[in-house]
């Protein structure tokens, strides 16, 4: 387990690639639960306009060996301030990373976007089928309604 945040003064990292994100054991494993990560208040920017762009994440995954470091994810999140890419890219993007690098079990993330020029855009992906017996509750996050 190599640790390079938690503990330690960390700068914002300049982009999404430069980015370590730290792993530790699954304290529990051999077991099917769901660890949620909430993310109201991420950013990013329009890759066309340069404007920014903000979306409430919410990130469910099942752990396989290892869990995320939530410090590390926070600093990753966090380097998408200044990183331009569609909604689209931004929501799987950080979806397929977590995949490839922390092998969960099972991931889901939920991208709800705030509107750019009047449309909401919600970007849904997961990694396959949950576990057998994963309860799954709602994201909780309500579709956009404006002033509805």
């Amino acid at each position: 387990m190599s640790i390079t945040h938690l503990g330690q003064s960390s700068a914002l990292p300049a982009s999404p690639e430069a980015a370590r994100l730290d792993y530790v054991p699954n304290p529990r494993p051999g077991r099917a639960y769901l660890v949620r990560l909430a993310v109201p208040e991420f950013t990013s920017l329009c890759p066309v306009t340069g404007q920014p762009d903000f979306a409430h994440l919410v990130i469910d995954y099942a752990p396989g060996e290892t869990i995320v470091e939530s410090k590390s994810l926070k600093l990753f999140l966090g380097s998408f301030r200044n990183h331009a890419a569609f909604h689209e890219d931004c929501t799987v993007g950080i979806a397929e990373r977590l995949v490839a690098e922390m092998r969960p079990l099972w991931l889901r993330i939920g991208g709800y976007w705030y509107p750019r020029g009047g449309i909401p855009i919600d970007v849904f992906w997961q990694s396959g089928s949950p576990p057998e017996g994963l309860w799954l509750p709602d994201q909780g996050v309500p579709g956009y309604r404006g002033r509805g």
